[in-house]
Order: structure tokens, then sequence, then C-alpha cells
């Protein structure tokens, strides 16, 4: 199952940008927010949950190379 997981991540990670998804608000990267990563390994994941109207909102990022995050996943479930 982890590697499962794993390859899923890579897979969305590797997605090109023109299936980009784009921040909302509670998003890290919401409003043009750049914020850069010093001691995280580039190509690392990471997950960030908030709440947005009612909803719990799980979004997965990405480590680039300049140590800047990509948003690459977003679900969400109802509280």
């Amino acid at each position: 199952m982890k590697t499962i997981a794993a390859a899923l991540l890579t897979t969305i990670a590797a997605a090109s940008a023109a299936f980009a998804i784009e921040p909302v608000p509670g998003s890290i990267t919401y409003g043009g927010a750049q914020p850069r990563l010093e001691q995280a390994p580039a190509g690392s994941n990471f997950f960030h949950t908030f709440h947005l109207n009612g909803t719990e909102v799980h979004e997965i990022y990405k480590v680039n190379a300049d140590r800047t995050v990509s948003l690459v996943s977003r679900s969400t479930s109802n509280d």
C-alpha cells in the first residue's frame, strides 16, 4: 500500500504545469505567496490541512529545486 501511495505522489508531482491546481484561501501559495523552505530536501512532499467554508481541505505540496513550493494535489472532506 505504501508503494502505491508513493507511486501516486510521484506521478502527481511529475504532472505537467497544464494541470496546475489553483490555490484557494487557506492554501500556502494563495495570493501569489512563494514561501521558501530552507531545510526541506528538494523533491520532497509535505501535507497542509485547513478548513474552508465548513469543509476540511487537504493539500499536498512539492519542494522545488529552488526551495519554493508547488501545490500538486487537493482533496476535501466534510466535517
